[in-house]
């Protein structure tokens, strides 16, 4: 760093020293059209030298052909102004849930519509998961009534001295995150960052490990960390590295550094321990900082961890070189190791390594043709990746064009188009819903094809049988986030059709006559049977990406916004700090 401010001082001095000798400038007209020629020929070769720099801007100028990336269609209008009409069905539908859970269950944290009542995560109470995750949907939607209501309850009941263990994880993205999005969407409205603060600190304790790893569980009242006993003390990648966003916030906000170094720290230690290929075991042992052998997967306990390399190099407005690094190694690994095709149809999905023991007692990896409905977040995240940490040019067009993006960005983008595409595959079942988990046809995979589909299938479903756990549709929002993403990114129409044909098969086979939401057990099934459960990412996530897929642009734009893991949108900043990383 200092050489470089030493080498533009020099040049500056130097460039000063020639204006103050410049008698023999004067003594000839031709020197400075020399000087002018010789300036812009400098100026030329330096643009060239920079062409990723100039690329765009360059071969308009010069008249050169531009293309459409591919996957995106070359015959739509782009559309960028609200549909007012499904805006509304999906706020009518908010009101629904929320209405339901305020009648029958305000300030618990989970809701049951058909028993209509609540419950806790713990014994000694709860902490209004759900208040706390809908609340700034509330605000983006106008609800102003509902809002204030929540608000009131925020202030006056939200209480954190519960001696019981709550989930360190969850507790960050949906409460600490929900109460730090509505401090920004209300106008910083002091009663959500105080509660942030407070909640913030408890959970602190959790870092206080040999590695600085968190554990997996906090005593809030205690404000001591737990490790899971069901997990031998080990901790999911996903939990240890999907804090991030939230405590670097809330550090931004308070000038409390401990929050940016305890969550910075993490990835310090998981940065250490990472393999070159960039992927990552879906556990880690909090008391050493190692990855575990364990399956390496963008599924349930290893999702996030991708989601946020690249969230946090947007949300510090591209400051930190550090996270675009480990996001493009990880991309790269990635499509190196889990990107798959379908049997038939080619459909592309994301695989799984499972580690296996070898005939000589060696540790071998399997491919397995799985894939989580969690997967689905990435398909949008990489087209999002394609156009900021895979671009050649500041401003990406909507939609974005060959010549913007590097290699490596037209390479994410074409799979995060695909991969939305096959996840729209799993949802043509007959209640137009998905499944939690989907399988993917291999050669001599023994499937019987007359029975199954031929691409995927829900493993251990057949006619008569109880259906199994991966047939149920629990109101995930994955798909919906990156239909959103694309659509912001292209302003192709088609992906407001692909949310609208999910929004309407939530409303026929999920909706609850009495009021909420309540998840399916078999998507294959209808009449549908019920788990008597309305997850509080419904109204967090769900809902809230259906009112933004239908909104103006201008709404929470992208390029201001970082939306974290439960969909609370946090302000890009510029960091006040110098970060371990810098």
């Amino acid at each position: 760093m200092e050489e470089g401010v030493r080498q533009r001082k020099k040049a500056a001095t130097g460039f000063a020293g020639g204006r103050e000798t410049g008698n023999e400038a004067k003594s000839t007209s031709a020197f400075p059209k020399i000087y002018y020629v010789l300036l812009a020929t400098v100026l030329v070769l330096a643009l060239y030298s920079f062409l990723a720099l100039v690329r765009s801007p360059l071969d308009q100028f010069l008249g050169a052909s531009t293309r459409n990336l591919p996957g995106v269609r070359a015959d739509y209008v782009p559309t960028f102004t609200a549909d007012k009409a499904k805006q509304d069905a999906v706020v009518e539908a908010f009101k629904h849930a929320w209405l339901a859970y305020e009648r029958d269950a305000m300030g618990d944290d989970e809701y049951h519509p058909i028993l209509r009542t609540g419950s806790n995560l713990t014994e000694a109470g709860g902490i209004g998961y759900t208040v706390a995750d809908s609340i700034d949907t509330m605000i983006i939607m106008g609800l102003e009534d509902e809002y204030q209501r929540a608000r009131a309850w925020v202030a006056d009941k939200l209480s954190f001295e519960r001696d019981g263990n709550f989930n360190t994880f969850e507790t960050t993205i949906r409460v600490l995150g929900g109460l730090l999005s509505a401090y920004h969407l209300s106008g910083e409205d002091p009663v959500f960052l105080e509660k942030a603060q407070e909640l913030g600190s408890r959970i602190l304790p959790v870092f206080e490990t040999e590695s600085g790893l968190p554990l997996s569980l906090i005593n809030l009242a205690l404000r001591e960390g737990v490790p899971d006993i069901h997990s031998s003390g080990y901790i999911s990648t996903a939990e240890a590295s999907t804090l991030q966003l939230e405590f670097r916030y809330l550090a931004y906000l308070t000038d409390e550094d401990i929050f940016w170094e305890k969550a910075e720290n993490v990835m310090a230690v998981l940065r250490a321990s990472a393999t070159p290929s960039g992927l990552v075991s879906i556990f880690v042992d909090s008391k050493m900082g190692r990855y575990q052998t364990s399956p390496i997967r963008l599924g349930s306990r290893g999702d996030s961890y991708y989601e946020y390399l690249l969230k946090q190099y947007l949300q510090t407005n591209q400051t930190e070189l550090v996270y675009r690094e480990m996001y493009a190694t990880a991309m790269t690994g990635i499509h190196t190791h889990l990107v798959q095709r379908g049997l038939f149809s080619q459909l592309l999905y994301i695989a799984e390594l499972n580690p296996h023991q070898t005939q000589n007692g060696d540790i071998g990896w399997r491919l397995t043709p799985k894939q989580d409905h969690l997967v689905c977040f990435l398909g949008g995240s990489l087209m999002l990746g394609a156009t900021t940490s895979g671009a050649l040019v500041h401003n990406v067009s909507i939609p974005p064009q060959t010549n913007e993006l590097t290699e490596q960005g037209e390479r994410d983008w074409l799979t995060g188009a695909e991969l939305i595409k096959t996840c729209m595959a799993t949802y043509e079942t007959q209640t137009g819903l998905a499944p939690e988990i989907a399988h993917f046809r291999i050669p001599g995979d023994g499937v019987d094809g007359s029975v199954a589909p031929a691409d995927w299938y829900i493993k251990g479903a057949s006619p008569g049988s109880p259906p199994p756990f991966d047939a149920r549709y629990i109101l995930r929002p994955e798909t919906i986030e990156s239909i959103f993403i694309a659509f912001r990114l292209t302003g192709d129409p088609k992906y407001r059709d692909y949310g609208w044909a999910i929004f309407q098969a939530i409303e026929k086979h999920c909706r609850i006559p009495t009021g909420g939401y309540a998840s399916v057990i078999n998507v294959d099934q209808v009449p549908v049977e019920y788990d008597d459960k309305m997850e509080t990412f419904l109204m967090s996530e769900t809902l809230k990406y259906l009112y933004l897929l239908f909104a103006d642009s201008s709404v929470l734009p992208l390029n201001e916004y970082v939306f974290n893991t439960e969909a609370h949108p946090l302000p890009v900043f510029n960091p006040t700090i110098r970060t371990g990383f810098s």
